[in-house]
């Protein structure tokens, strides 16, 4: 089976509902892997949802998947009040320690790209991870923007009432 990681969106909501960009298209991965829109045709629903590729650590499904002129997208549910362990996830996730997702593949057609990498036209898509270091360089995670971002705001306006309240 194939494993590749890359950065990607992702967004989540308080009830565990996740989404992201599971493959960008017209960039290739940091090995030099593309996947062509139409290779995610025959993705059968529900997706396992993983943490780190670990097939003893589901976490949730993947109950959408839709290619768009983009990217594969994916949205699904981690089963934060039913599994612990998506609990510690979702976590992770809203504070910007699991940034991407990376798909567990087994490729059925692709043709080696010239320089590295190959050019995947058809694949048997098993699984959609989160995972903390993705392979795509040209994807970024929403969530965790949001969540560093928020936590950014907050510390600074945090020293900015300390700083006026000293006076």
């Amino acid at each position: 089976m194939d494993r590749l990681f890359f950065e990607t969106k992702i967004a989540a909501d308080d009830a565990g509902t996740i989404r992201g960009v599971a493959w960008k298209f017209g960039t290739p991965d940091r090995v030099g892997d593309v996947i062509e829109p139409g290779a995610f045709a025959k993705a059968a629903l529900p997706i396992p949802m993983l943490f780190g590729h670990d097939m003893g650590d589901p976490i949730g499904t993947w109950d959408t998947a839709t290619e768009k002129a983009d990217g594969f997208h994916v949205e699904g549910k981690l089963l934060v009040n039913e599994v612990a362990r998506a609990r510690e996830v979702f976590a992770l996730v809203k504070a910007g320690a699991v940034r991407g997702l990376s798909i567990g593949f087994v490729t059925k057609k692709a043709m080696t790209r010239p320089g590295g990498g190959r050019t995947i036209k058809a694949l048997e898509l098993f699984e959609v991870s989160l995972v903390t270091v993705p392979m795509h360089p040209g994807a970024r995670v929403t969530s965790a923007k949001s969540a560093t971002a928020a936590l950014a705001i907050a510390g600074a306006l945090h020293r900015a009432t300390t700083a006026i309240s000293k006076r």
